[in-house]
């Protein structure tokens, strides 16, 4: 992470690394609001795994697979659309052998 720094930098030597940066840096822009997906990016997304249309939702900042049950961060503006990286919106179903009253 600190040669990516640098290199948007410019390229400034390391010694003034640490000084004046962003502590986290993994944590976005610091304005305290996660930035929304620009909607024209919506038309051309697809679910990787499916290959199918996503919905954006507003609330949670997050790209939905509804058929699958699974969404996928947005951070920055950018979504996350690595598998590993989504994460589960639907309860697992009950195992199969236990029954409900």
């Amino acid at each position: 992470a600190a040669v990516l720094r640098r290199a948007a930098a410019g390229g400034r030597a390391a010694s003034g690394e640490g000084q004046g940066q962003d502590p986290d840096p993994g944590q976005g822009s610091g304005s305290g609001r996660p930035q929304p997906l620009e909607p024209s990016l919506l038309r051309f997304l697809v679910c990787p795994l499916s290959k199918r249309p996503l919905r954006y939702e507003e609330a949670t900042n997050e790209l939905i697979n509804e058929e699958l049950g699974i969404a996928y961060p947005i951070i920055d503006g950018i979504p996350n659309m690595i598998p590993e990286a989504a994460r589960t919106t639907r309860k697992k179903p009950p195992a199969e052998g236990s029954k409900q009253p």
